[in-house]
């Protein structure tokens, strides 16, 4: 049995070091060219496209498989087509040969990853699909392997020489396929319906989804929209802003027809302590802000959040297209969200 040993690594200074820095950064430059020249070598036919229909077309789910290091490649081709509207989960081979192949039904569509065609965990699942009844595609090197003969559909990657020294670790052959999988996933989400609400839809927990959110999902509405007539006393403005749940330390200010026509803060109460004067019964139009900016419902938190860095005020009102305040975004708020 072959054993690991470790060496002993020997400090290199000047000339040697910088020899061996350049010997190095070659060998890796030499596995990207490699994979690279792999990528240009892809040469998408009409198998391509008939997979694209296949999966526009599923009533199903698009099941995914593969063994090692392609099967890494299946598992994000799944979790790409799930996050961009096609219904889609891994099934691992050696788990569907012991009951996951349940999982699959006659209405589902069925992705297998192999470069060689010869996956032994994946070949054992192709009689039991057939009866089944799910339509198979095979992503691999040819049409002559095993897995070619038993797909209805394969989508060739061509022959692929490994960046691998001893031409054996999967390297090029798995950046080929990932490259593949990506073009088919952006394909069927381009040919698809698909906006960036629904993006947002399903990925609530992340970055990119959080800023895409609409701002009428956060906003403070209702009750918790503080809002007082531009007739209102300074007393009134105040106490709506006290007694408004979460203190938003804001108000907007309407007028008889219930349109924006300024908004008072916190801000501007300290100011006019500051200055000793604190007319309690004079009306609020006297002292609150007038041309606020303002954001609309259906606007994206993201750049709402913008606005309020460009104004730099900590918070905005919310206006339906008659310039009605039906709510107000507060920067807690966003970082509640997690936006900020």
């Amino acid at each position: 049995m072959a054993t690991r040993k470790s060496a002993r690594v020997v400090p290199l200074k000047g000339r040697e070091k910088r020899r061996r820095e350049r010997d190095l950064v070659a060998c890796g430059k030499a596995v990207i060219d490699a994979e690279a020249a792999a990528l240009e070598c892809l040469a998408l036919d009409s198998s391509f496209a008939t997979a694209v229909e296949w999966i526009l077309s599923c009533r199903g789910r698009v099941v995914v498989t593969g063994m090692g290091k392609p099967g890494f490649v299946a598992q994000k081709l799944s979790s790409t087509l799930s996050s961009t509207g096609t219904p889609s989960h891994y099934l691992h081979p050696a788990e569907a040969a012991h009951g996951d192949l349940g999982r699959v039904t006659e209405e589902d569509l069925v992705l297998a990853l192999s470069n060689s065609g010869e996956t032994e965990e994946i070949l054992r699942l192709l009689p039991a699909l057939h009866r089944i009844g799910a339509r198979l595609v095979a992503f691999t090197r040819d049409r002559a392997s095993p897995l070619a003969r038993g797909s209805n559909l394969v989508v060739p990657l061509g022959r692929i020489e490994e960046a691998c020294p001893m031409g054996l670790a999967p390297t090029a052959s798995t950046a080929a396929l990932l490259a593949l999988c990506d073009a088919l996933a952006m394909t069927v989400l381009k040919n698809r319906p698909f906006d960036r609400d629904a993006y947002a839809l399903y990925h609530p927990g992340g970055k990119l989804g959080r800023g895409l959110m609409k701002v009428r999902d956060v906003m403070r509405a209702g009750d918790s929209n503080p809002l007082v007539e531009e007739d209102a006393p300074l007393a009134r403005a105040v106490a709506v802003m006290t007694k408004t749940r979460d203190r938003p330390g804001a108000c907007t200010v309407v007028d008889a027809g219930g349109r924006l026509v300024g908004v008072f803060t916190d801000g501007d109460l300290r100011r006019l302590v500051e200055k000793g004067r604190v007319p309690t019964r004079a009306p609020i139009r006297e002292f609150m802000s007038t041309g606020p900016r303002t954001v609309r419902p259906d606007a994206e938190v993201a750049d709402a959040a913008r606005v309020l860095r460009e104004a730099r005020v900590d918070q905005v009102p919310v206006v339906d297209p008659e310039g009605r305040p039906v709510g107000l975004l507060d920067v807690q708020d966003l970082l509640a969200a997690r936006v900020l």
